[in-house]
This record gives structure tokens, C-alpha cells and sequence, in this order.
């Protein structure tokens, strides 16, 4: 069974190879805030259990048996926050590092009980895809809301950015995953948006709505 260092590495290096192809030691010491030998030290342990192919230099890629690793890790995770949201009375802003310590814990056979308890979601309360129990990944045609031009509706897909702050600030305004959005306005010279959510109009920075997918309404 791989340690709770080992799963973290497993889901950071999915997550950034998401993103591209190798991932460098460099951006993975970043990723986890730790040293970058401490990083290269980890990868070779990781190489020869057969979970991701490293080279020196190069970085890190998961092999097929890494990358179901990942996945189980990542499944665990996402369904405890879909389990403290829909029995516990949580909040989405509060589930996720209430997961991070929750999904090294659980077996796989909690995982399947909860998944069928839950119905068999297939998404997470921030519209993070489930991954099922064979390693199989919902995914859906979306696109970053600040590509969206102006006069289009669309809906809320997925929310990636995980700050209880933000996702707060969210929820405040209605921007959660299955609302309908129209975008009235962007600024030409900083990319600043102006949505209308449930007839009000709210600004969006370009970052957070580069944070924001969605899909056609």
C-alpha cells in the first residue's frame, strides 16, 4: 500500500501532467513546497515501484499502473466531498481539506458503499469529474468562461479553483456548477467580464473566470 507521501505525489503529478507532458522536479517541488533533491529522491523510489517513468533532467511522466493509482486516490477524495456536502450539511468551500485528510484513510471498499449511497455521481460539488472504480474519467466539451464573447449564455461546468475564499465569494453571487451565465461585457484592455447571474451583474476578474469552464447552455 503506497504511503500518504507517495498518493500525494501520485495525484500532484496527475494533476500537472494534465497540463502537458513530463512534469520537472522543479514545478512538482513547487506543487508540494519541498525541496527540489527531495523531489528527485522521491521520483527514483517511485520509478523502481513501477509508478512513473523518470529521467534526470526531464521529469517525471506516470506510468499506466501510477496513473490508477492517481486515480483511485483522486476518486476517494472527490467522493468524501460529495459525501460531506450531500449528508453532512457542508459547504463546497469546506470539503476540500477535510478530503485531503479523509482519502489516505478510506479502503476501496468504503469508497464503492459511498459511491452507491451517493447514487453514483459523476461529478463532485465543484464539478470535478468522479473517476469510477475502473479508472474510467467523465469528461465534457467545456471551455474557460473568459473565451466566452459577449452576448453568449452558458453554463457552469466546473469551478478549479479550490480557496475557501473564493468559492464563498462565488456562491454568494451564484455562480455555482449547472447555473446558466450571460456574459454582457469584457474590457478590452485588462479582460475584466461582466456577467449576469440570476439578474444581477457581476464583475469577474480574467484570472477567476480563466478559473471558471463551462459549457453551451
Amino acid at each position: 500500500m503506497p504511503t500518504v507521501s507517495v498518493e500525494n505525489y501520485l495525484k500532484t503529478i496527475y494533476s500537472l501532467q494534465a497540463e502537458g507532458d513530463r512534469v520537472s522536479t522543479k514545478v512538482l517541488a513547487g506543487a508540494l513546497d519541498v525541496s527540489q533533491p527531495s523531489v528527485t529522491s522521491m521520483l527514483q523510489s517511485m520509478a523502481t515501484e513501477g509508478l512513473v517513468e523518470y529521467q534526470p533532467y526531464r521529469g517525471a511522466l506516470l506510468s499506466e499502473f501510477g496513473r490508477r493509482m492517481a486515480l483511485q486516490v483522486i476518486r476517494k477524495h472527490r467522493l468524501i466531498e460529495m459525501f460531506l456536502v450531500e449528508t453532512l450539511g457542508y459547504t463546497w468551500d469546506e470539503v476540500h481539506d477535510e478530503a485531503e485528510a479523509l482519502e489516505h484513510a478510506i479502503s476501496d471498499l468504503l469508497a464503492e458503499r459511498m459511491e452507491a449511497f451517493l447514487g453514483h455521481p459523476q461529478f463532485d460539488p465543484h464539478g470535478d469529474p468522479i473517476p469510477t472504480a475502473d479508472g474510467h474519467v467523465h469528461h465534457r466539451d467545456v471551455i474557460p468562461l473568459h473565451e466566452i464573447v459577449p452576448g453568449m449564455s452558458v453554463r457552469v461546468a466546473r469551478v478549479l479553483d479550490q480557496a475557501p475564499d473564493v468559492l464563498r465569494h462565488l456562491n454568494s453571487v451564484g455562480i455555482v456548477p449547472d447555473s446558466t451565465i450571460e456574459v454582457i461585457d469584457v474590457l478590452p484592455f485588462d479582460g475584466q467580464m461582466t456577467v449576469r447571474v440570476q439578474d444581477s451583474d457581476v464583475p469577474l476578474s480574467r484570472n477567476l473566470a480563466s478559473r471558471i469552464v463551462v459549457t453551451e447552455a
